[in-house]
């Protein structure tokens, strides 16, 4: 969108704000019946390394992976035409959200690794092609806002001089401010791995990744009455998407925690095991007004805390679905039917689970 660098520190915020709040309003349904499911996730991190690749801004990523939901959704697409989808799903996004020099030049795609592994070359045609179906499919309305285009906006106010660490002042407010930010970062990016998401409002979800990184910074209280204001969203409006963010988390430090642990085998060292007890998900969902236990503030983040599992990887790392990678352009246009409709699939939740939300040094 053609928005005011850091728009959210200007006169107009609260305007520009109220727009956004509005046209979400107007937001395309989405069913999650596409027969590709399965490969969202694929498809998603390959969007998402391609950007980091290019240095694309959060919002044009975030619209790029909607976009792709949205087609999804409403045309049964092969595997082969996928990456085509997805691709160019990113270059319509970041032609809307970027300046011009910083939209991916047709080459330079054409010379990632990903693109060598999955044996697929770009074309101008078949790109042109492919963005005129994309455009023609939403109408020529790109206006379509994520949770990326309001999580800066509430970050502006997600830390505040009265909160508290552990029940003690803060040491350091610019600190805190900046785990904050990388903590959003995080969760924002974890909105983006599961199409469950998509059942919440972008705002909504913007919001509980400000409300979950304060859970995991032990700020109190947890949300604070400015927040609610500024967002117009309660604590009881955000858990059940905090929790599918926390389930998130807790699923990510098990891993880089297992990973850890395998290495230090491998080198012959000895695992030391953490004697701490594991608190529950359900005591860091209460309401705002919960104190932590008073103990010594602590600084830096978990060394073994680690972000989404596509922020490691490398283009040429990632391994694309089975089967044949060539991709005729010419005939996706004609071959992309509507489905008939599919049952939504259930999204399991317990609210019965630990997590150690390492999220400071010892």
């Amino acid at each position: 969108m053609e928005l005011e660098d850091q728009w959210w520190k200007g006169q107009l915020a609260a305007d520009i704000y109220q727009a956004l709040r509005y046209k979400e309003l107007k937001l395309p349904s989405y069913k999650g019946q596409s027969p590709q499911l399965n490969l969202r996730r694929y498809f998603a991190d390959l969007i998402a390394i391609t950007s980091n690749r290019f240095r694309l801004c959060p919002a044009a990523r975030h619209l790029a992976v909607y976009l792709l939901d949205l087609f999804m959704d409403r045309y049964d697409v092969t595997v082969q035409q996928l990456h085509m989808v997805s691709l160019s799903c990113l270059l319509l996004a970041s032609k809307f959200e970027e300046r011009e020099d910083h939209v991916p030049k047709l080459e330079t795609l054409n010379t990632l690794g990903s693109m060598s592994s999955m044996n697929l070359v770009l074309t101008k045609q078949g790109l042109l092609h492919m963005e005129l179906l994309l455009l023609e499919t939403f109408s020529w309305n790109l206006y379509l806002p994520t949770a990326a285009h309001f999580i800066d906006y509430y970050l502006s106010i997600a830390v505040l001089d009265g909160d508290l660490h552990d029940g003690w002042p803060m040491a350091s407010l610019e600190k805190t401010k900046s785990y904050m930010a990388k903590y959003a970062d995080y969760f924002l990016e974890v909105s983006l791995q599961d199409h469950i998401f998509l059942c919440f409002a972008p705002s909504l979800v913007a919001a509980a990744c400000v409300a979950a990184s304060r859970l995991i910074l032990h700020l109190s209280p947890s949300w604070a009455p400015q927040l609610q204001r500024l967002t117009g969203y309660a604590w009881e409006n955000l858990m059940p998407c905090v929790e599918k963010l926390l389930i998130a988390h807790d699923s990510d430090v098990k891993e880089a925690s297992k990973q850890k642990c395998q290495q230090q085998q491998q080198q012959g060292q000895t695992v030391l095991h953490s004697s701490g007890q594991l608190a529950t998900v359900t005591q860091y969902l209460q309401l705002p007004s919960m104190q932590y236990p008073q103990k010594a503030p602590q600084a830096g983040l978990a060394a073994n805390h680690r972000s989404v599992s596509y922020v490691s990887h490398s283009t040429s790392s990632l391994q694309g679905p089975s089967g044949p990678q060539h991709c005729d352009t010419q005939t996706i246009a004609t071959s992309l039917d509507p489905k008939p409709g599919i049952s939504n699939r259930a999204y399991p939740v317990s609210m019965h689970y630990s997590y150690p939300a390492p999220c400071f040094d010892r």
